[in-house]
């Protein structure tokens, strides 16, 4: 089964929707530079339906994130209402945050609803000094995360850029996810096991599935296809790709340096943040 043409075609066709995307942003008027309807009672109660509807599949129905960045954290983090209304209508490329424009995705008053109900559940930027040694946060995090994942161009592709992570997650999510306490893996970075007829086994992460084949990212960042009748079996790991990172292995020390590190991380222009 031939699987790099259609793989070639959902890579064109991506980089085709990113271009047409900047043309439409272009092409629109600039919002505005703050929410007209912070505050407002009713635009606050229908932003909030929309948003459950729209995208508390991806945030979690509390804005605090599922397989996508906490909300509630986005305006601490330096963002502001024209550069969240621009993130909600055009997208982020290279991310699951798909651009909505007219007429199909929410119109430009919907938008300042959801956000008017966002700013609701906005947490207060903190007040304690941020711990950890960002320089030596990145010395660890290119010896023992950077063969997996990227950040600004460098770095692997097992695992998810993280060049936007200081933005998408609080602190403590993410020593949960260092630590291991969290389970599972976002699309196109669940760990699967392909054993072959002749026992070769294979490990991966997948990217594409459907009834008769499936296709995978190997240890060796090879894109492969592979048809399910001609495996031995295929199996969906239940644990992360990612190793857990205990006290053995990082010190509370080294690990408060490494998430300052990824704090640093925040991935948006800050012309328009």
């Amino acid at each position: 089964m031939n699987t790099t043409g259609s793989s070639t075609v959902t890579a064109f066709s991506a980089a085709l929707l990113i271009v047409l995307g900047h043309g439409l942003a272009a092409q629109q008027p600039a919002p505005a530079k703050t929410n007209p309807l912070e505050g407002n009672e009713a635009a606050i109660k229908y932003g909030m339906g929309q948003f459950r509807s729209r995208c508390a599949d991806c945030h979690g129905v509390d804005a605090r994130g599922v397989r996508s960045p906490d909300l509630t954290q986005v305006w601490a983090s330096g963002r502001t209402d024209e550069g969240l209304f621009r993130t909600i209508r055009y997208g982020v490329p290279g991310t699951e945050m798909p651009a909505n424009p007219p007429p199909r995705g929410a119109n430009e008053q919907e938008i300042w609803q959801i956000l008017a109900y966002l700013r609701t559940l906005a947490a207060p930027a903190s007040t304690d000094p941020p711990r950890g040694n960002a320089e030596n946060g990145q010395r660890i995090f290119r010896a023992n995360c950077a063969s997996c994942h990227r950040v600004n161009g460098m770095g692997g592709r097992l695992g998810p850029d993280l060049s936007r992570i200081g933005s998408a997650r609080a602190r403590d999510a993410m020593v949960r996810r260092i630590r291991g306490a969290v389970e599972g893996s976002r699309p196109g970075y669940e760990p699967v096991t392909l054993t072959q007829d002749n026992g070769q086994v294979i490990h991966g992460v997948k990217k594409n599935e459907d009834l008769f084949s499936v296709q995978i990212m190997d240890t060796r960042e090879r894109i492969q296809g592979y048809e399910k009748e001609k495996m031995k079996d295929v199996t969906d790991d239940t644990q992360s790709a990612m190793p857990a990172f205990g006290v053995d292995r990082l010190s509370l020390s080294d690990l408060d340096d490494v998430v300052r590190y990824l704090q640093t991380l925040r991935g948006f222009d800050p012309a328009v943040k």
